[in-house]
């Protein structure tokens, strides 16, 4: 019961996880892109892990809601994208490799802080068209991530520090219609 009640009440590590800024949003040829980068992509508890073969996974989850002054506010598309972060122990090189959400080459480097820009960057993810947007109305994005070993994200995992998550942020509110 002790070991219980040690377990409850003791916080998760200290996050090192966290978002530059907000993210930004782009109406960019009729498509709404977005850009977020994550500050601390692979925190320093999980380096020994990564060095020994295990692999990292860095998620995001990206979702565009439609805000609504007096009633709730609606979902109306949400992504993700899922990266794993590999390193060969024996050519001592990082691999990144994108398994979810988009389609790139493969990016092999020998530098950690390199691999970590690479693996922490969302740049020009389309969410959809603005066509199908009301433009008499406000929406905005919210982003979140995890980064987590072997892909697994739970409490448990994020209690013993093998797992590491955002909180979600939101950008600023947004029309369709452009201004100048």
């Amino acid at each position: 019961m002790a070991a219980l009640w040690l377990l409850v009440t003791s916080a998760p590590a200290a996050a090192e996880l966290r978002f530059s800024d907000r993210p930004e949003v782009f109406l960019n040829d009729h498509e709404l892109t977005v850009q977020a980068v994550l500050l601390g992509a692979i925190p320093p508890s999980l380096h020994e892990s990564l060095h020994s073969g295990v692999t990292t996974h860095i998620r995001f989850y990206v979702e565009l809601w439609q805000y609504s002054r007096f009633w709730v506010n609606q979902i109306l598309q949400a992504r993700m994208v899922e990266r794993q972060l590999t390193y060969n122990v024996v050519t001592k090189e990082y691999k990144v490799v994108p398994t979810a959400g988009e389609q790139r080459e493969p990016y092999v480097t020998k530098d950690l802080r390199e691999a970590q820009r690479v693996a922490s960057e969302i740049r020009g993810l389309k969410l959809g068209r603005s066509a199908v947007l009301n433009p008499g109305e406000l929406y905005y994005v919210r982003v979140r991530a995890d980064v987590s070993l072997g892909g697994v994200n739970t409490f448990l995992t994020r209690m013993t520090g093998e797992a590491e998550e955002t909180d979600w942020i939101r950008s600023t509110l947004l029309t369709v219609t452009r201004t100048q």
